[in-house]
């Protein structure tokens, strides 16, 4: 027999059931749960079946059914202890287009109530087209012995992100590939250990993956990078490094460039805990380190509540990386005695207070932008002097690395460079400026 399997809205439709004995209360347990406004129909009712009628949950009618009664019924179950019956009320509702259901007559059935298993607004019914009802009852024991019980409030977080993308992001091919990647995880429960066993949970690793030469990873972060069942890296992270990962590893790209998201950052959180509770080797792979600029607060707020623990491994920052292609000390003692680190959109010091004409501070500032004129000019107007050194180093530390030496004078008219950029600025880069200014004297002689 070919059945189409479906799930039928209920609530608030009409319903009627004929009979109102044991066969009949075990139908309304579950019919009740769907939300139908039924009608039960019997001459002789169970004190249980009565009890709902008091409770305003069923409308109890206490004679024979008669064929009248099936008017106004989206469906009808036949759940009397007379097969005749029982017949005579499928004839009745297939002659009227009513769908109709008689329990343990499959002959007499247009469908079949499954067996299900529930977590919230997750159903997995099953059915054996009348077959066997208590083969369906034992596969459903099966199943719901596999499934975690957390699956209805997971899938309920899943459902909120879905509607957040459907609302934010267009439809095609990208969009349809990160509705699957929020929804991936494993139903299977966890195979029971033996008493004593190491039962290690799920854990995820917010891993720096330095400036992008993988020479500089930590020993850490490379094996963690070479084990991890999934990783979720930033666009910045270079393929170089991804090589390293485990051929069947899932690799997955929730980064963003140039201010363009392809994923916000609450799905992100969702997708790490979602991994999380496959019990897997996650590793968030963040470009730099992942304490500096790299959000991590937030996907350590949200893995923290979902009571996912995690581990951050850190990495060199591009700041170091850029400190060492010019080459300079960030804390030349005789001209830095501070290392300030901000970002291009809050790059300006927001102080009142006049500096002084050796800021003793040397500025590092990530993702300056690529027109850096009114940096230059907030910080002169700040105070800081126009002759102060600046060198802005594209791709840190990889080797198509570029050093730009210049003044802040002269910064909004140094040529633009590629992404990603950092800038620094201070006098502690003046010996390597110096440097680099004698070196060309000395090529054009």
């Amino acid at each position: 027999m070919n059945l189409q399997p479906v799930f039928l809205k209920l609530d608030g439709r009409p319903g009627l059931l004929v009979g109102a004995g044991n066969v009949a209360l075990e139908k309304l347990n579950t019919l009740l749960s769907s939300g139908i406004r039924l009608r039960v129909i019997a001459p002789e009712v169970k004190a249980e079946i009565r009890a709902f009628a008091a409770e305003g949950k069923i409308e109890l009618v206490g004679r024979k059914f008669t064929p009248e009664d099936l008017r106004g019924n989206f469906v009808v179950i036949a759940a009397t202890d007379d097969s005749e019956v029982n017949a005579m009320i499928y004839r009745e509702s297939v002659a009227r287009g009513i769908l109709v259901n008689s329990v343990d007559d499959p002959p007499h059935c247009d469908f079949y109530f499954g067996s299900v298993v529930r977590r919230g607004d997750l159903q997995v019914a099953i059915s054996t087209a009348g077959e066997s009802p208590a083969v369906a009852q034992q596969l459903r024991r099966e199943i719901d012995e596999q499934l975690p019980e957390d699956l209805g409030p997971w899938l309920a977080k899943v459902g909120e992100l879905r509607r957040e993308i459907l609302a934010t992001h267009p439809a095609g091919e990208e969009r349809k590939a990160l509705l699957h990647r929020i929804a991936k995880r494993k139903l299977r429960q966890p195979v029971a250990r033996a008493a004593g066993a190491n039962d290690a949970a799920a854990k995820v690793f917010l891993v720096g993956a330095g400036p992008g030469d993988p020479d500089l990873l930590t020993v850490k972060a490379q094996r963690l990078i070479v084990a991890a069942d999934v990783i979720l890296h930033d666009d910045l992270v270079t393929p170089e490094i991804l090589a390293l990962a485990n051929p069947d590893a899932e690799i997955v790209n929730v980064g963003k460039r140039c201010g363009t998201k392809n994923i916000t950052q609450d799905e992100i959180n969702a997708l790490l805990v979602s991994y999380a509770a496959d019990h897997r080797v996650v590793v968030r792979l963040k470009s730099g380190d992942p304490l500096i600029f790299g959000r991590a607060a937030e996907e350590m707020e949200a893995l923290g509540a979902a009571g996912v623990p995690f581990e951050i491994v850190p990495g060199i920052t591009a700041a170091s990386a850029a400190a060492a292609a010019i080459p300079c000390s960030l804390t030349d003692r005789h001209a830095a005695s501070n290392v300030v680190f901000s970002t291009g959109h809050h790059a300006q010091s927001h102080n009142d207070t006049a500096i002084p004409e050796r800021e003793d501070a040397t500025r590092i500032v990530y993702m300056p932008g690529r027109d850096l004129t009114l940096l230059a000019l907030q910080w002169i107007q700040e105070g800081l002097p126009a002759d102060l050194p600046c060198a802005i180093v594209s791709h840190a530390g990889r080797p198509e690395q570029q050093v730009t030496h210049t003044t802040l004078g002269a910064l909004g008219r140094v040529e633009k460079v590629q992404a990603p950029s950092i800038l620094l600025a201070g006098w502690a880069l003046k010996k390597a400026t110096n440097a680099v200014a004698h070196s060309k004297q000395a090529v054009e002689a």
